[in-house]
């Protein structure tokens, strides 16, 4: 079997990179063990345009944020699934400063696009808000679980995707292709995860794995906005809600843990007091995350047709779409790749 690429790994990243490739004409295979997709199976697929606690402008969101929704409806419309959920995101003000502040931000040129509504009474009677708080546009979330799924079945009848693991110790070079088992392939692409730091090609690579942990509640109080402050609290379309996440980067080994659960409800506490905490789960994985907190993308140093496109961490919903886009521009020859998420960084490491 001959291809064009051949990608390791089917989380949200194999999953749109593999559908670029295929819909510019390239012939990809992907090898996959879905049991292995943890991180992008159990992140909430949150994606927000002003993040953190100084609630700024997320990295880089001018060139992702335009890229998100059209991709994500391609892939609705190719799975015939609902997959892309447009929500606007509330976050309260924890104080008369951070009100007054916002007011003033309202009307800088760079937040229009992200910016519904500055808030100065509160929202909901449930909401411990007495600030107000700030409501963003062109925000909502991704059912990762459901794309993953339904790409997997796709690929699988096309006899696009292995099920199977994939053993770099079988895999050769020979007159500038890549052989494995019964596989000629041009390139090779780690889109694997975590699972990139056991690769020979890509083992000096800084990663820095984050723990996150998440919890689903039942609760009378299931609003369409997504309030998110110190934890986000999203009303999914069953009407459980999630919530989450911790950032740990201890007891990786570990699964849920009672600490993680405690600081959840501690901080959903000061945002949604919640006088019926009925927990129906309780998950937990590990994030792809990198040291500068910016992805990996790019070709090996000395390996030929060798690339990663991976390290994607907490936001791989914001950052997948655009930087996929990038990624084929690299392969085309189109594009030279941002400082900031070249591996060539990182060359010093080798």
């Amino acid at each position: 079997m001959e291809v064009d690429f051949l990608l390791v790994g089917q989380g949200i990243a194999g999953t749109v990179l593999s559908y670029r490739l295929i819909s510019s004409g390239d012939k990809v295979l992907v090898f996959d063990q879905a049991a292995q997709n943890n991180s992008s199976r159990v992140a909430a697929g949150l994606f927000n345009p002003v993040t953190g606690r100084k609630m700024v402008k997320t990295w880089n969101a001018d060139n992702l944020f335009p890229e998100i929704l059209p991709l994500y409806q391609e892939l609705e419309n190719l799975l015939n699934t609902k997959l892309i959920y447009l929500k606007k995101i509330y976050r309260p003000f924890n104080n008369i400063e951070e009100q007054n502040e916002w007011m003033g931000k309202s009307i800088e040129e760079g937040l229009q696009a992200y910016l519904e509504e500055v808030r100065t009474q509160p929202l909901y009677p449930q909401v411990n808000d007495p600030y107000g708080g700030i409501m963003l546009k062109n925000s909502g979330y991704l059912d990762i679980n459901k794309l993953l799924d339904a790409y997997a079945r796709w690929l699988k009848h096309g006899d696009l995707l292995r099920d199977e693991p994939f053993d770099e110790e079988r895999l050769y070079q020979k007159e500038g292709k890549w052989h494995y088992k019964d596989i000629v392939a041009n390139s090779l692409v780690y889109c694997n995860g975590l699972g990139a730091m056991k690769s020979k090609f890509f083992d000096w690579l800084p990663f820095a794995p984050v723990k996150g942990e998440i919890l689903e509640l039942e609760s009378d109080f299931t609003p369409e906005e997504i309030i998110n402050r110190g934890v986000f609290r999203i009303t999914m379309p069953d009407k459980t809600i999630r919530v989450g996440s911790t950032y740990s980067w201890h007891d990786l080994d570990q699964g849920p843990t009672e600490r993680g659960k405690e600081e959840i409800f501690e901080r959903l506490e000061k945002i949604v007091p919640q006088k019926d905490k009925l927990l129906t789960s309780h998950k937990t994985g590990i994030r792809p995350a990198t040291k500068d907190r910016k992805p990996f993308l790019g070709k090996h140093p000395e390996s030929e047709n060798v690339y990663i496109f991976n390290g994607f961490g907490a936001k791989g919903v914001s950052l997948v779409p655009y930087y996929s886009k990038i990624m084929l521009g690299l392969f085309e020859g189109k594009y030279e790749l941002e400082k900031d998420v070249n591996i060539s960084r990182f060359f010093k490491y080798i």
